[in-house]
């Protein structure tokens, strides 16, 4: 075997777990990403791509501007949705049901530190997925994220830990009340427009096709191979 074939590293066999988790707290989901991040770091685990929705939240990340939260406390507890600073990029951002939360826990080494190019990765994964919905998704240049046209359908703010582990991730929104985002200003953009699939399909797919859906494109973007029970533990209960 020729040296050249001995020093390129073999990534695309990297098993990936992909696992629907179901509606989890934010507080519980900061808490598991934690865990699992540590564990990936050791090598207890293999690459995760963690899969759920929260209930009504409002998450600020580490270039947030408290003015683009457009509710006082008392409003938001009206209204039932929480407040919590965050150590992920970007601004302001909103989640709620029927909305797909993705964690992605991957070791991007060795071949793959780089930070611009796995956010374009992941907008990659999420233009794919909707593409099969019959919908042309596109990037912004300046922002993260994926639009419709003029419209932002997916949102991403990402962390990467020393080691090159990820946490944190995207939101697509599926079919999910698009009146919440009155209560910030999405990613800081003033007359920023927010959109869905059910509101541009006049159609809500279940998050069982979604979720096995963004793990299939997950899988081929990131050269990963998705574990045996992967379609199984991807179907919503």
């Amino acid at each position: 075997m020729g040296s050249a074939a001995v020093s390129r590293p073999d990534t695309a066999n990297r098993p990936l777990d992909a696992r629907w988790l179901g509606r989890l707290a934010y507080a519980d989901g900061l808490d598991l990403q934690a865990r699992t991040v540590v564990d990936r770091r050791h090598g207890r685990v293999a690459d995760q791509l963690l899969l759920l929705e929260h209930p009504h939240v409002i998450t600020l990340g580490t270039s947030a501007h408290a003015e683009n939260v457009l509710l006082d406390e008392r409003e938001r507890t009206l209204l039932g949705i929480e407040l919590f600073e965050t150590g992920r990029g970007g601004d302001v951002t909103y989640h709620g049901p029927g909305q797909l939360i993705g964690y992605p826990i991957l070791d991007l080494k060795p071949d793959r530190r780089d930070l611009h190019r796995y956010v374009r990765d992941l907008e990659e994964v999420l233009i794919r997925c909707i593409a099969e919905l019959g919908l042309e998704g596109r990037r912004s240049p300046g922002n993260t994220g994926v639009w419709v046209e003029d419209e932002k359908i997916a949102a991403i703010g990402v962390r990467v830990s020393s080691g090159w582990i990820t946490s944190h991730g995207f939101a697509l929104n599926i079919d999910t009340d698009l009146r919440y985002f009155d209560a910030i200003i999405p990613c800081g953009l003033r007359g920023l427009g927010v959109t869905s699939i059910a509101r541009l399909t006049g159609n809500s797919p279940s998050f069982e096709t979604m979720c096995l859906l963004v793990a299939r494109h997950f899988a081929d973007v990131f050269e990963r191979t998705l574990s045996e029970t992967a379609a199984k533990t991807t179907r919503r209960t």
